[in-house]
């Protein structure tokens, strides 16, 4: 059962980004859908699950859920641009990397020089991995097509700062996991409330597939709680690093699921991009 509860969260995240870009739209309605289809769920959850919160705990959840938002619009802006195979790995190897370093700087850890020397190791295979995932082959006629995904790429690069942000704040709390999924979830429907309103969005509200991208909350909660509940049965570390399959997931399903073309060039560099991304990882967080 733990090791099922291991693969879940991997399943829910790993599904996200195939399935809203399945759906389509615009990010707008993605990132709306998603976040109404995770604040359903945190409301069915909290029927179940009283816990007790204060109002500063509920507050600062709320804002870890708005920093959510900056990332995962980022990642849907990425997915229309670059698609869903050039977008997961990069943003995902952006923010292992990311949390690893607020692990480091903010949280002390890492303290042993062994710690360290490990944790660097991880870092630069991530990179590495990263870089390896983001190789295209030159073909004449691409280059506003390159163009676009370097400046994706720098998007991605600013907005996965909203990601280490909601995934640090929570490390600092004194209630977390299923305590805290409800007010990030009401933190993350009010930042997107306002990001539609303030780029002149509103009439998202009445377009289907912000209706239909619920299913990407839903898949996107299933991923969150279970991956709280696999912590507690399997452990920070292992529960985090299996998590990690989801890059490998929405990858593949991107190339599967949407029809995502890669030379056998990109390909070979991707798959092993994807496994040096999984390792680092590992590195980085088990040893």
């Amino acid at each position: 059962m733990n090791v099922l509860l291991m693969i879940m969260p991997a399943i829910g995240w790993g599904l996200l980004p195939p399935v809203v870009a399945r759906i389509g739209g615009k990010p707008a309605n993605q990132i709306f859908g998603t976040a109404i289809g995770a604040l359903v769920s945190a409301l069915v959850l909290f029927i179940f699950y009283h816990p007790h919160i204060s109002t500063v705990t509920f507050l600062i959840a709320a804002l870890a859920g708005a920093f959510w938002v900056v990332g995962q619009i980022g990642q849907f802006i990425g997915l229309k641009n670059i698609g869903v195979s050039a977008t997961m790995p990069v943003s995902t190897g952006m923010q292992l990397i990311g949390t690893s370093l607020v692990g480091v700087v903010v949280f002390g850890e890492w303290s042993a020089v062994s710690e360290k020397v490990l944790g660097a190791l991880g870092i630069l295979v991530l990179i590495v991995g990263i870089w390896l995932t983001s190789i295209r082959d030159q073909r004449s006629g691409k280059k506003g097509h390159d163009k676009n995904q370097v400046n994706t790429m720098i998007m991605l690069l600013f907005t996965t700062l909203g990601y280490i942000v909601y995934m640090a704040i929570p490390r600092g709390l004194s209630s977390s996991g299923l305590a805290i999924f409800l007010p990030e979830c009401v933190g993350m429907v009010m930042a997107v409330l306002i990001y539609v309103i303030v780029t002149r969005q509103t009439a998202i509200f009445k377009e289907s597939a912000s209706w239909l991208c619920i299913a990407g909350g839903l898949v996107y909660a299933f991923g969150a709680i279970t991956y709280i509940l696999s912590v507690n049965a399997n452990g920070v570390n292992s529960a985090f690093v299996a998590s990690q399959l989801a890059v490998v997931i929405s990858t593949l399903l991107g190339m599967i699921w949407m029809q995502e073309t890669k030379s056998r060039r990109e390909m070979m560099y991707m798959i092993f991009g994807l496994v040096l991304i999984v390792s680092g990882a590992v590195i980085t967080t088990v040893f």
